[in-house]
């Protein structure tokens, strides 16, 4: 498994329609992710910077990079995008993190 931890940003006052917005996570989303390698999914929210700091493990980082053309998750960024910081694509901007510890 990789694991790959980055950041991302809400605009401030969505954090909470953010949040509902997983709450309700589309089953066809929740598939689409498996599909794609992707397992044991967090996010967290920082309320006093917006930001998101969010960890998943993948299974292969090649897989994992085609699920970007998945018709389920262009869905899904264009009803996030006006939620959150986006690339012109309403794809969200990544910072990816670099792993310092981890312990099992």
């Amino acid at each position: 498994m990789i694991r790959k931890i980055f950041k991302m940003k809400v605009y401030p006052g969505m954090e909470k329609e953010y949040e509902e917005r997983h709450q309700a996570l589309w089953p066809e989303m929740k598939q689409m992710i498996h599909a794609y390698g992707g397992r044991n999914y967090t996010i967290a929210l920082d309320p006093e910077t917006d930001v998101l700091y969010a960890q998943i493990e993948i299974e292969d980082e090649k897989k994992w990079s085609s699920s970007t053309e998945d018709p389920i998750n262009r869905k899904w960024w264009d009803y996030m995008a006006d939620l959150m910081e986006t690339n012109p694509d309403n794809s969200p901007v990544c910072v990816e993190l670099e792993e310092v510890f981890h312990l099992d």
